[in-house]
């Protein structure tokens, strides 16, 4: 007993320990995987053998991961980007292949095990790439999409990729007719899936789905997934592709994301269990023999596989700092290349010395991904001297925007938040300019005389064009906890007076942002429940005026500049000469009172309110008067405009000698 378990202890052990090191360093917990294999395999400390059985296991990793492609795989979204899926993306795996198949040809290698390396190496990680993209908030912009683009192509080409590697191991004299056999049969039993599985698939989904049992969808969701895996395994084709073709399947019913949400901790744990065994493979005896074989080739992969991306990029779309960028982020080997290796592998079409250099090539590339997409626009500029025309366009177009414009307000992002935001600013006759990454968007809003420019608010320098220094408040509309973080620092360290509010989905980030600087923090949860809740008072039958009351103390509670201003039911009737307002005031080093209690300002006298203070690690309402002020503290006042002007003079310049 205790034999047969320690495996599965050490395995889960290690996996643990070095998941957690990948989460706090922020690198892909795939890379984890592959480390933990290295570690625990035969190769290295030999505490788990590398058997059939163990292998076999793993398959199922990539069964539930094509699965998961397949569900993902729209036709909508290939149609809207068919030029970048089809054009580039097909150009760039052909291209790859071809490449390969030239420098093997010049080192005299059978030409099927250069066809199988080609479709291997073209293959780029889209765990990694999209990972990054999303954390950089780079996925709507013109090179990650461009990524995107080409990353789905790959998972298409997989599916022939499968068909074709294991055919290829045939003898050369059958290699034609297996490969055509092959390919018509993989197409005849596509076609009997795909037209007939639709509408067997949709009613027997209806029919398990109206049982109501949980257990029972997820039980039928593995039937499935395995089931047609099988079918296709039994047809001479792999398992993988039967997965891809269950994944289809549902992505057409409206079951499409319940199954995924299901299938989710099968995939993550098998697919880890994948990696493990990926890393088992690698012998680093044999790295350490062939290291300057590797370097050389990773350097060559790297390098090829950019400027191949970036050429074809140029050919089609015509923007060489786009494409340098997008050859950058795919410059890596792939999680699919792996399960095209262990298929070549078990072919015997690479095997040896060739095998293991491929195989730590694969792993170095992967392991220098995150690096190149984070400087890869240092890089670009490097090259290219279009990369930097560009970014200065762009600016300048930003620049004449808010050039004329002092005390604006500068919006980042213009989605449907930002709209509504921008009307209401419109109707108060407030000037702003808005920030957006999306051109389709921004061509919109141009067409309607709108004040919104293409650019990445989260850049300094798109901040500084879009007149930070001037503003006179700054709005992050969209839910990016990375983006409004970076424009957090960028205002901290430029405008450290300028109040930012930021849109969160919940509670969870708050006090983050408010430490990081924002002025105050909008969580959706809140403010919908805070409705929720109004509404259903109403038709519970409590008076109105109540419900308005719940509804101006909750949120007079969780806004601190509203504290007795939202429970005040007269405010409408003063006009807006006599109403109070806000005011953002920044010590300097030179200001009077800096060093000193805030009583000893005595802004009451000129009836200010001091409502907040802002200061690194400290963001508090109505700060105690016996608070010692700061250099870089920012005082959120509230009075008539005629005292602010007053308590600001006297802040600065401190009070008039006593007559």
């Amino acid at each position: 007993m205790d034999n047969s378990l320690s495996p599965v202890l050490i395995l889960l052990a290690t996996a643990v320990m070095v998941v957690v090191v990948c989460r706090i360093l922020k690198l892909p917990v795939m890379l984890g995987y592959l480390t933990v294999g290295i570690l625990i395999g035969p190769h290295a400390f030999g505490w788990i053998a590398d058997t059939e059985n163990t292998r076999h296991l793993a398959e199922f990793g990539v069964v539930f991961l094509m699965f998961s492609i397949g569900l993902e795989f729209s036709l909508t979204r290939l149609k809207a980007m068919q030029l970048t899926v089809f054009g580039l993306g097909g150009a760039q795996v052909l291209a790859t292949i071809l490449l390969v198949m030239i420098a093997g040809w010049a080192f005299k290698m059978d030409w099927r095990a250069t066809l199988a390396l080609g479709g291997i190496l073209s293959m780029s990680s889209t765990a990694i790439v999209s990972k990054m993209l999303v954390e950089r908030a780079e996925l709507n912009l013109p090179y990650g999409q461009q990524m995107m683009g080409v990353l789905l192509f790959q998972d298409l080409a997989v599916v022939p990729l499968l068909i074709i590697i294991p055919a290829l191991a045939s003898p050369p004299g059958n290699l034609s007719a297996t490969l055509v056999y092959a390919m018509l049969k993989a197409a005849l039993v596509l076609l009997i899936l795909l037209v007939f599985g639709q509408h067997v698939m949709r009613r027997w989904l209806h029919v398990v789905a109206g049982q109501k049992s949980p257990e029972l969808f997820t039980l039928n969701v593995l039937f499935i997934t395995l089931g047609l895996a099988y079918l296709t395994e039994s047809a001479g084709l792999s398992l993988a592709l039967g997965a891809f073709v269950a994944g289809m399947l549902i992505s057409e019913t409206e079951y499409r994301y319940q199954v995924e949400e299901d299938i989710k901790p099968f995939r993550d744990v098998l697919l880890g269990l994948f990696f493990v065994t990926i890393g088992m493979m690698l012998d680093l005896a044999s790295l350490a023999r062939n290291l300057g074989w590797v370097l050389l080739a990773l350097a060559l992969l790297i390098f090829f596989k950019a400027l191949i991306v970036a050429l074809l990029a140029r050919a089609f779309e015509d923007n060489w700092g786009v494409g340098l960028r997008s050859g950058i982020g795919l410059a890596q080997a792939g999680e699919f290349g792996f399960v095209l290796l262990t298929l070549a592998d078990g072919t015997h079409l690479l095997h040896g010395n060739l095998m293991q250099i491929t195989l730590a090539t694969m792993l170095l590339s992967m392991l220098t991904a995150p690096f190149l997409i984070q400087y890869g626009e240092a890089i670009a500029r490097r090259i290219s001297a279009a990369e930097w025309t560009n970014r200065a366009l762009q600016m300048h177009q930003i620049a004449i925007q808010s050039m004329s414009s002092t005390g604006h307000v500068i919006l980042c992002g213009y989605g449907r938040s930002g709209q509504k935001l921008a009307s209401i600013l419109e109707e108060e006759k407030l000037r702003f300019i808005a920030l957006d990454l999306d051109s389709h968007r921004v061509r919109e809003a141009s067409a309607a005389k709108k004040s919104v420019v293409y650019g990445d608010a989260a850049k300094r320098e798109v901040l500084m064009a879009a007149g930070l220094m001037r503003a006179k408040v700054l709005v992050v509309s969209y839910k990016d906890k990375h983006s409004a973080l970076a424009i957090l620092r960028h205002v901290k360290e430029l405008r450290p007076d300028l109040p930012v509010v930021v849109r969160a989905n919940d509670d969870t980030n708050v006090d983050m942002f408010k430490n990081a600087g924002a002025a105050e923090v909008v969580a959706e949860v809140l403010e919908g429940s805070i409705m929720l809740a109004s509404q259903a008072l109403l038709l519970a039958g409590v008076p109105l005026s109540r419900v308005v009351r719940h509804v101006q103390e909750n949120r007079a509670r969780r806004y601190a500049m509203f504290n007795g201003y939202l429970q005040n039911p007269t405010i409408d009737d003063i006009s807006d000469e006599l109403q109070p307002r806000f005011l953002n005031v920044l010590l300097r080093m030179d200001s009077a009172f800096v060093g000193m209690r805030l009583r000893e300002a005595e802004l009451d006298a000129l009836s200010v309110e001091v409502k907040a203070l802002r200061r690194y690690n400290v963001h508090g309402a109505e700060p105690s008067e016996e608070m010692i002020l700061q250099t870089g503290d920012v005082l959120v006042l509230l009075g008539l405009p005629e005292a602010l002007e007053a308590a600001e003079k006297r802040l600065h310049e401190g009070k008039p000698p006593a007559r």
